[in-house]
């Protein structure tokens, strides 16, 4: 009997696979055959798992998504006991701006599929919900330390975490264009970080 594809892992893999040529050489070496051959399945079995281009871009964007909000609360779970506000900002906004070795690759293709949202709104859409859903997290923390004393009350909890994703947002890609280390970027976070606790 012959054994039945997996679907669902398939399209992980051939997500993986879009994920691996964007960071290597960019949004435009995606083509389905480039695809096919970087995941090892053939162009049909491509086309099955996703119906157009834009359906395995947007189903690629979605796992990245899925790994950059993963990527924070596995930083947020690994912090120290108790957690202090200032210790789940400060690993909360540096797996947002994938500032570590690891996730480079990560950063390329999560940058690429920013630069090329304006031509899909479909794939505009995943951003805003992945965006909405950490600027959520963020205010969640803000509001934590408040409680907690840490962090003073006049701060306006949603303008603080608007302005610190727009910080962590900007940082990933002045790393990635050598403009900045990652050691300065993670200073500069620390220091938006201190300015809230006073």
């Amino acid at each position: 009997m012959p054994r039945q594809v997996d679907y669902e892992e398939r399209r992980v893999r051939i997500a993986d696979a879009v994920c691996a040529l964007i960071a290597r050489s960019g949004m435009e070496a995606v083509s389905l055959r480039d695809v096919a051959t970087e995941a090892d399945v053939s162009m049909g079995a491509v086309q099955r798992c996703f119906r157009t281009k834009e359906d395995m871009l947007l189903f690629a964007l979605e796992h990245v998504s899925r790994h950059v909000s993963e990527r924070a609360d596995r930083r947020i779970a690994a912090a120290s006991e108790p957690q202090a506000a200032a210790t789940l900002l400060r690993h909360t906004l540096a797996g947002v701006a994938l500032l570590d070795a690891e996730s480079r690759a990560q950063a390329h293709v999560w940058l690429a599929f920013v630069g090329h949202a304006p031509a899909s709104e479909r794939l505009s859409a995943v951003l805003r919900e992945t965006y909405a859903k950490l600027h959520d997290l963020v205010v969640w923390i803000v509001r934590y330390g408040q409680d907690t004393g840490e962090i003073p009350r006049h701060f306006d909890a949603v303008q603080e975490a608007r302005s610190l994703l727009t910080v962590a947002d900007g940082l990933t890609m002045q790393v990635l264009a050598g403009h900045q280390s990652t050691e300065t970027a993670r200073a500069v976070l620390q220091r938006h970080i201190g300015h809230l606790l006073g």
